[in-house]
């Protein structure tokens, strides 16, 4: 199931059991089948756009309602188990823990850098900010003609609207985890 498919499935179900209303019901005001609703709620049915549109018609709801990343009351990342959003064999890992997509402001990575390895990020744009605590060995960050010395448990804040760089001159893999904050909408 693909990611908006997956949004789909989860709010439609949550916004019919809060509003108390059964499949039957939601069919009969939306005009949209039974069965079509049910696939839809369990993930194995692709919505067309007409579709979505009577649901949220039906439902009075906005579009964005529908599509947008459902609410987690919880939840436990594993990285271990996770497949790195970006590698580079012998110098990188990025595993992308919570995407922006959560919240619309804060993204939160762990980084590994193993011995000798060079990670560059590009820009976020202005109004953004990071914050690291190293795990395990030491980093140094550079950016805006700085170089800090991270280590273990240490946190360090920069503004990330330049390029950066995230360098592990030590013996042993060096991990972050990474808070990416764009506060840009903050006042």
């Amino acid at each position: 199931m693909d990611y908006l498919s997956h949004n789909v499935s989860e709010n439609l179900k949550r916004l019919r059991q809060s509003k108390g209303m059964s499949l039957d019901q939601v069919a009969e005001q939306t005009g949209v089948s039974k069965s079509m609703l049910a696939q839809i709620e369990k993930g194995t049915a692709n919505p067309s756009l007409g579709v979505l549109g009577k649901i949220t018609s039906g439902l009075r709801i906005e579009f964005q309602t529908l599509i947008e990343a459902p609410r987690v009351d919880f939840c436990l990342v594993k990285p271990e188990e996770m497949i790195p959003t970006k590698e580079l064999e012998g110098q990188y890992k990025v595993f992308t823990c919570f995407p922006f997509e959560d919240s619309q402001s804060v993204e939160i990575y762990r980084i590994d850098v193993e011995p000798g390895g060079v990670y560059t990020s590009g820009s976020h744009g202005e109004r953004t900010r990071e914050y690291i605590t190293v795990i395990d060995g030491t980093l140094t960050i550079e950016c805006h003609d700085h170089s800090q010395k991270v280590e273990k448990s240490q946190v360090y804040k920069f503004e990330t609207d330049q390029p950066h760089i995230y360098r592990n001159e030590g013996s042993g893999r060096a991990s972050c985890m990474c808070f990416f904050l764009d506060y840009t909408n903050i006042r």
